[in-house]
Formats: structure tokens, C-alpha cells, sequence
């Protein structure tokens, strides 16, 4: 098990003894082990800024960064990398001091080799038993859901072992799908599984701001760069230091910004708007967007080299027409999440009819149209269970009589019903029933009007 492990650790050996370097460097080297190594501690941290390392082997005593300042800037960064401290001064109160800060073990000069590689093994085989067992809970949940994502077709098992396999990864993340597919919540899933998941997850909608703002939003500006500019601002991609930025629709993005992009992905610097000076960022990116990309590429909107920068680890949303055996456990999802924040709502489940409707629609609006759906007939509900009376006219049909129960699926007539019911539920507040509903606080007075629904008092009557 280990041997195998060993081509895949990651090792850093920090010295400012050139001699140790390359004694340590050949040992593990030839043992299978990747590592690398500096004989300055403040290059030694700034590594583990931009690279993960399983173990860090640092000297106690250097110039400028000592051992203990190096471990303790280690675990800042890195909490789960295991340190170990070589000294030529080996006291109990080293040792005990070394492990206070969240050291592994200490080693004296001159470093018995086959010990510290029995160390190391023992790190590096904890570390491996950790990645499979968490790999086997996932498997014994039987993936019906991993997070907030939920789904039980092959598209959604697909994905879930995309997420296992590059949770522990710094690469940059391209998801695709259609508007309402969940991209950003694959985004945050892959984050909070990660070990960045102590850092602080940003999100920022590329399409939504003009190209100036956008820029300032992203890098930050210092004050004076332009009218209004009465402060210095800190960019999203180092607000995000040390953890995740995410790009929505990137592909909406200006390619002017997509230069500046470029760079901070490949250079890992950014340089406010009006600043003189670059800044080091340390961020993971995913990036998101709807647009079919070939075309986007053929018309130039975006830039092959920073799509091939952020197709380092590609994902796919399937729609939800192409899942539909996910409709049912995502309605049982929605049902206990909108429970939880309408807790006097006695909705527990969907009646048959109610479910054959779902699923013979085809959602355009994906998984967030299913989501609304839910919400709006809880909240409109009276029974105990979502029925076909509870749901929106686009999926009842526009005019539909169950031959069964005899009931009238009239769209005009179901239209004033969901109206009246929305306006009892908000005590008459037309701007509460208008979101319920889903339309516009204009369009509800019009339909109020053109269908002349009476006040509240005569609709509760």
C-alpha cells in the first residue's frame, strides 16, 4: 500500500545545509518519493502557498525563518501537512515545544535516514487510510447525495466521483451546463470537500457588471485610480486568499479582462486598478458558464488560451429532463428544506398524479424551476401532500379535466384560484403574493384587475 502512496507524496526538505539537501534529496529520491527541496525558509513557505505537501521536513535552526516560525506559517496554510523538526540541539523543552505548535515528530543531528523514512511512512500511510475510508463512506451512502447535490441517475455518479478524485487538487474547475443545473453548487460542494474548505468560497457573476466594475471587482483598485475612488478596494481574488473564487458566466467576460485573467491564473498576480505594484494571490478558480463554448470560441468571445487554462478538470450538468429518476429524491429534498424555514407547513409528500405530471415535463428551467415549483406549492398548499391542484398551469396543461376525479384544470379559472390563495396567505400584501407566484407586482394588479378579484375580506370569503 505504501509503495504505491510513495509515488504520489509530495515532500518538502528544508535546510540551509546544502551538504543535508542533497543527502536527504538522493535518499527519498531513490526510495520512490517525490520531493523538493531550498535551503531558505521564507522560499520554503512561500511553497506551500502555491503547492500541497504531505510532509514538510524543516531544520530547527535557519537564518530569517527558523524551524518553529516555518511550522507555525505551515499550518496557517496548510493544517493537514505533518512537520517534522531536524535539530543539532535536541532538548525535551525543543521537542515539546515543536509539538505544542502541531508538529509530528522531532529528529536530532545527524539525521538517522531509515528513521525519518519510517516516519514519513507512517505519515503518508495516515494519510492514505484517511482518503479511503472518506472514499468508502461516500460509497456506503449509496450517492443519493453528496452535500447539497442530489441525485441517484449515472449522470450524477459520474459526477460525484469526478468531485472524490480532485478534491485534494488545486486545479482550476470548468463547469458547463444549462441555467438552473446547479453549477454553483458543484462549485461549493468541490470546496467544502477540499482542503481549502477553511478559506472563504467567493462568487462573482462575470455577465452582470460592466466591463470597468468588473475589473475593479475582480482585482480591486487604490485610491485616486479614477472618480469616486476615495479608498483603496480589495479584489474578490484576494478576498478569496486561500480559499475559492468563482467565475459565473465567464464566457460573458470582456476579452480585455480575459488578458488580465490569463495572467493572474498562470503568474499568480494581480495588479489593482491605478496600483504600481503586483500583488501574490492565492486562490483556487472554477469557472462557470451556459454558452455552448465552440461557438463562443469560433466567434471570439473567449479566448482559446484562457479556455485551455480553465479546462483543467472539466465538468458537465446534465438538464433535468435528461435525469428524470432525480425528480423524486429532489422533491423530498426541496420538502424537508422548505420545511425547515415554513415550519407550520404539514407538506410531507407528492401525491402519484402529481409526480407523473413532473415527470412528463420537460424543464427548461432545470433543477432551480423544480425548486420553485416545490416552494410555491407548499406555500400555497393546504393539504398534506403537493397534488396537481398545487402545481403551475405550464405543467397541468393549459386545459385539462380528469376524467377520473372530475375536476376542471381550466387555466383561466386555476390562474383567479392561485391568486385568491396567494392573497389570503400574505394577508392581502401584493408584493409578497406577487413573489410567491412567480410575476411581477404590475402584472398581478392587471390580473387582479382583469379578472376582478375582490379585496381580501371577500376572497377569504
Amino acid at each position: 500500500m505504501i509503495g504505491q502512496r510513495q509515488f504520489r507524496s509530495k515532500i518538502l526538505f528544508v535546510d540551509d545545509e546544502k551538504e543535508m539537501l542533497s543527502t536527504v534529496k538522493g535518499y527519498l529520491s531513490q526510495g520512490g518519493y517525490g520531493i523538493r527541496v531550498t535551503d531558505y525558509g521564507p522560499e520554503a513557505l512561500e511553497l506551500a502557498k502555491k503547492d500541497h505537501f504531505d510532509v514538510i521536513i524543516t531544520d530547527l535552526n535557519m537564518p530569517d525563518l527558523n524551524g518553529l516560525e516555518l511550522l507555525k506559517g505551515v499550518k496557517k496554510i496548510q493544517p493537514d501537512a505533518e512537520v517534522i523538526i531536524i535539530t543539532g540541539y535536541g532538548t525535551i523543552e525543543t521537542a515539546v515545544q515543536a509539538l505544542k505548535f502541531g508538529g509530528y515528530d522531532y529528529l536530532q543531528k545527524p539525521v538517522n535516514l531509515a528513521r525519518l523514512k519510517l516516519l514519513i511512512d507512517r505519515i503518508l500511510e495516515k494519510k492514505q487510510l484517511k482518503e479511503e475510508n472518506l472514499q468508502l463512506k461516500h460509497r456506503l451512502k449509496g450517492r443519493y447525495c453528496y452535500d447539497d447535490l442530489i441525485g441517484l441517475s449515472p449522470q450524477m455518479q459520474h459526477l460525484y466521483e469526478i468531485i472524490d478524485r480532485i478534491n485534494m487538487d488545486a486545479s482550476t474547475v470548468l463547469i458547463q451546463g444549462e441555467s438552473g443545473t446547479g453549477k454553483e453548487v458543484v462549485a461549493k460542494v468541490i470546496h467544502k470537500n477540499s482542503d481549502r474548505k477553511d478559506g472563504p468560497f467567493v462568487s462573482i457573476n462575470c455577465g452582470a457588471l460592466v466591463e470597468g466594475l468588473l475589473e475593479t471587482e475582480l482585482f480591486g483598485h487604490v485610491k485616486g485610480a479614477f472618480t469616486g475612488a476615495v479608498r483603496d478596494k480589495e479584489g474578490l481574488m484576494k478576498v478569496a486568499e486561500g480559499g475559492t473564487i468563482f467565475l459565473d458566466e465567464i464566457a460573458e467576460m470582456p476579452r480585455s479582462l480575459q488578458v488580465k485573467l490569463l495572467r493572474a491564473l498562470q503568474e499568480k498576480m494581480i495588479r489593482p486598478v491605478g496600483a504600481t505594484r503586483e500583488l501574490k494571490i492565492d486562490a483556487r478558480v472554477m469557472a462557470a458558464t451556459n454558452k455552448d463554448l465552440d461557438q463562443a470560441l469560433r466567434k471570439g468571445k473567449l479566448r482559446r488560451d484562457l479556455y485551455y487554462r480553465l479546462n483543467v478538470v472539466s465538468i458537465h450538468l446534465p438538464p433535468l429532463r435528461e435525469r428524470k429518476e432525480d425528480i423524486l429524491p429532489l422533491v423530498n429534498h426541496f420538502i424537508a428544506k422548505i420545511g425547515k424555514a415554513h415550519p407550520g407547513k404539514g407538506v410531507k409528500n407528492l401525491s402519484p398524479e402529481a409526480l407523473r405530471l413532473l415527470m412528463e415535463f420537460d424543464w427548461p428551467g432545470n433543477v432551480r424551476e423544480l425548486e420553485n415549483v416545490v416552494e410555491r406549492a407548499m406555500v400555497l398548499g393546504i393539504n398534506d401532500a403537493i397534488g396537481v391542484d398545487d402545481l403551475p398551469p405550464e405543467i397541468r396543461g393549459k386545459e385539462r379535466t380528469d376524467a377520473a376525479t372530475g375536476k376542471n384544470y381550466n387555466l383561466r379559472q386555476n390562474e383567479i384560484s392561485l391568486i385568491k390563495r396567494a392573497l389570503v396567505k400574505t394577508n392581502g400584501k401584493k408584493a409578497e403574493a406577487s413573489r410567491l407566484l412567480g410575476i411581477n407586482l404590475s402584472t398581478l394588479y392587471r390580473k387582479i384587475a382583469r379578472y376582478q378579484i375582490p379585496d381580501l375580506h371577500n376572497a377569504n370569503a
